[in-house]
């Protein structure tokens, strides 16, 4: 009987999983990936491979969603599938792992850092204070999905921090920016028009979070639209209710204006 473990790579480079990855990795007979879902900064196939001593077989979307070449793996062999960041953050890979104990095979996870924690804590915001998160889409002629402001509006009302996500296409090399996400926000403010952002919103910009070369800053939509955050991957937070510490926090850390402090 085989087994499949999915592994969880972090945010950043192959240094950035933990010990107990890297050698789950290298017991395995055989080693799939797919980084469709999300993207690793300062990360090298060849060098991961280098590191365990055995090829990484890169699975595209269509191939995961099918799952059916991993699945026939793991029937017999002891079968590693990577990702980025913690790998139940993806509904794809929760399917494939119930699809795994359907067909009678043993699965196991180990985590790994995820921007759903880790964004937060760049930040010096509180996590237990984060509502429903949202992905913001790439936007085409006939295609402006409004759920997203919704939910950001529904946070906002009750005073929860919303972490953004920002929509990637892989496979074309397509990766929104924070300032991308800010004019998203801003288009659909002046079609829906319900008050979610204006021009003294605060809001949150990240880049490249748990790498050598993270950048954060924090202030109202135009300082995010001038700035240039570099490479992806890219994500912005709209704060709720600011507790004190985390209004000191993106002040000193994130460089927002300190004004914010004298409305807390």
């Amino acid at each position: 009987m085989g087994e499949l473990i999915f592994v969880g790579l972090g945010l950043a480079g192959s240094d950035n999983m933990t010990i107990e990855a890297l050698e789950a990795i290298k017991k395995s007979d055989i080693v799939f990936a797919e980084f469709y879902t999300s993207k690793l900064v300062d990360f090298d196939v060849e060098d991961l491979e280098k590191k365990i001593g055995k090829k990484i077989i890169i699975l595209t979307r269509e191939e995961v969603e099918s799952g059916k070449g991993v699945i026939d793996a793991a029937r017999q062999h002891c079968v590693s599938f990577l990702t980025a960041g913690d790998p139940m953050t993806a509904t794809t890979h929760l399917d494939l792992r119930l699809r795994a104990s359907d067909a009678g095979i043993n699965t196991r996870l180990i985590h790994g850092v995820s921007i759903y924690t880790a964004c937060a804590s760049a930040f010096g915001l509180q996590h237990y204070k984060f509502g429903r998160t949202v992905t913001l889409p790439f936007q085409e002629k006939n295609y402006h999905p409004s759920s997203p402001y919704e939910h950001l509006l529904e946070n906002k009302k009750i005073g929860l921090h919303t972490l953004i996500l920002l929509d990637i296409r892989a496979s074309e090399g397509k990766y929104m920016t924070a300032a991308d996400g800010v004019k998203w926000l801003l288009n659909m403010e002046e079609r829906i028009g319900k008050g979610l952002i204006d021009e003294r919103s605060l809001l949150c910009a990240a880049a490249r979070v748990g790498s050598r070369t993270e950048k954060i800053i924090a202030g109202y939509p135009q300082k995010i639209l001038n700035e240039d955050m570099g490479p992806p991957l890219h994500t912005l937070i709209m704060p709720g209710k600011l507790h004190f510490m985390e209004g000191r926090a993106l002040v000193e850390f994130a460089g927002a204006p300190k004004e914010i402090l004298d409305h807390l």
